[in-house]
């Protein structure tokens, strides 16, 4: 049997709030945080909006999660993410401790992978669910800015 909720429902879920953030003339990097198959936290890039270069989607569906759960510690939660976390979301990920980080296109230039940064040792990794569909958002949102 299919499961309901697996990687991919949950990924669609940060899709969602990638084209948010698009709607807002923001870099659309969606990202949502599950615990027990329940979304507790949804975010978007707001860096223009808030003109803040900290308030990429990840630190903000941190923040949330935390806020939510009434603890810094996302032991036991899933960050699913569109694009590969940087080196800051990635030092926010390890000190968060959160358990799982699924994210979809691979960042080459920024990633965390490319830059050398550690995630908690605990933490597993899942990339590429949806990696299409994330890359090809992104990919329109910067050939729509050089033109």
């Amino acid at each position: 049997m299919l499961e309901l909720y697996d990687d991919k429902y949950f990924m669609r879920r940060a899709l969602d709030e990638a084209r948010v953030a698009l709607g807002k003339d923001e870099v659309p990097v969606g990202a949502v945080i599950v615990a027990d198959k329940k979304i507790i936290a949804r975010a978007h890039n707001l860096t223009e909006t808030l003109n803040d270069v900290t308030a990429h989607a990840e630190m903000q569906a941190i923040t949330s999660a935390s806020n939510y759960l009434g603890g810094k510690y996302l032991k036991g939660c899933t960050l699913y993410v569109t694009l590969e976390p940087c080196q800051m979301c990635a030092g926010a990920l390890y000190w968060a401790q959160i358990s799982k980080i699924v994210f979809g296109a691979k960042d080459l230039h920024r990633g965390y992978q490319v830059m050398g940064t550690k995630l908690h040792p605990k933490t597993k990794v899942v990339q590429g669910v949806l990696a299409k569909e994330s890359k090809l958002l992104i990919q329109g949102f910067f050939e729509k800015k050089r033109s």
